[in-house]
């Protein structure tokens, strides 16, 4: 017979939005918190680009889940793999089956390097490298070291994915070395994007085109990568806009999969029907199901019309807590989510512009007395150092 445990709050996902949220629970005295989460290491990913690009050690950003589990939560380190919201429970990989009062649904979403023909089985070798992936980001700077001439090709996939400037962050990265080590004149850098523009903030998308320019990057618009061919250094380009594809040779192919929520909750009543990738359908301002009123999703698994970043489940976190708090109490959630989203946008060694916005794409500044729209020292500064401390001290505390 399957094992039945009642909990009164169900997180299902240990990543940044989970614990962020299990953390201001336990703050706000809810005392029956469970967190679903089958990892023992959790990662501080937005430092990865770093890694990528020789800055960071990949061992930096990883802590022991149990550290970060906040105190008086309980932690089931299992895997989730089904949701029956009429029925109020969450099954696991081991068996059990857990009843909620009410779930906060963060699991995150899957990288699907089996999307594209030859990436799976050529990423980590001969040239091909991803920062997606903790073992493979350092995998990315002995690549980068070794090219000395020939093309480097640097994508993003089409569809919602987490970090949205990190295929390009790299690129700025690499050029930059390449530059330092005087071979830059020798190296096609194509960047690969499937989007009209080179990023969707139009004031900060200017700053980036020049960015672009300035290290000689070829950025192909309304384009993708379709097909590697590791063994021989190939990789077949598609531009989406005339529907002509090209083999291009590389010393070097920094790849970034496509995305998607996890395999077992496309099918799943929670999932969006608007959303082909299989997120989750929000209210995009509460974060509440739209159909389950006990059900809340944030992070990257919820079908939002926002970036998916750790800044954005920052500003999320404590709307999801309040009218999670409301709901309990009976009342309607008035907490409101704007969108805010933010991608620090390093574009060399030492510099890093910061975009900030909404869902309207205003800008929604932090530091208001400083122009982030230029590439900066200080920000870089906040990139490297300051954002990890407020990240380990502060967010996954409830305080920040």
């Amino acid at each position: 017979m399957t094992a039945v445990r009642h909990h009164e709050v169900v997180i299902v996902g240990g990543g940044t939005a989970g614990i962020s949220v299990a953390a201001r629970l336990r703050r706000a005295d809810v005392r029956d918190v469970v967190l679903i989460e089958p990892a023992g290491q959790h990662y501080y990913q937005p430092l990865w680009t770093l890694v990528g690009g020789g800055q960071a050690s990949a061992e930096e950003t990883a802590r022991p889940t149990h550290k970060l589990v906040p105190k008086g939560v309980t932690w089931i380190r299992d895997r989730a793999t089904a949701v029956d919201p009429d029925n109020r429970s969450v099954s696991l990989a081991g068996g059990e089956k857990i009843r909620y009062d009410q779930l906060v649904m963060a699991p995150g979403l899957q990288l699907d390097f089996d999307a594209v023909p030859g990436l799976a089985e050529s990423v980590g070798r001969r040239g091909v490298s991803s920062n997606y992936r903790v073992d493979l980001a350092p995998r990315t700077w002995d690549f980068i070291r070794a090219v000395r001439g020939g093309t480097a090709i640097f994508t993003m996939p089409p569809g919602p994915i987490k970090c949205g400037g990190a295929p390009q962050k790299i690129a700025y990265l690499a050029a930059d070395w390449w530059r330092r080590q005087g071979v830059l004149d020798d190296i096609r850098i194509i960047l690969v994007l499937p989007t009209a523009t080179i990023f969707s903030q139009p004031d900060w998308a200017k700053v980036l085109k020049g960015v672009a320019a300035g290290y000689g990057i070829e950025v192909r618009y309304e384009s993708q990568l379709v097909e590697v061919d590791g063994d021989s250094r190939r990789a077949v380009l598609l531009d989406n806009a005339s529907g002509t594809s090209e083999t291009v040779d590389y010393e070097l192919l920094h790849a970034v999969p496509p995305q998607s929520a996890p395999d077992w909750l496309k099918g799943s009543p929670l999932a969006d029907p608007a959303s082909p990738f299989g997120y989750l359908a929000v209210d995009r301002h509460t974060l509440r199901s739209t159909r389950w009123p006990e059900v809340f999703a944030l992070g990257d698994v919820a079908n939002l019309p926002t970036s998916k970043t750790g800044a954005a489940i920052r500003k999320q976190a404590p709307v999801a807590v309040a009218n999670l708090l409301a709901t309990r109490r009976g009342e309607t959630p008035t907490a409101r989510y704007d969108g805010y989203t933010s991608c620090p946008l390093v574009t060399a060694h030492n510099r890093m512009l910061l975009a900030e916005f909404d869902y309207e794409l205003r800008p929604q500044p932090s530091f208001p007395l400083i122009d982030t729209m230029r590439p900066r020292y200080d920000m870089w500064l906040l990139k490297r150092h300051g954002l990890p401390a407020m990240y380990w001290h502060g967010m996954l505390r409830g305080l920040a």
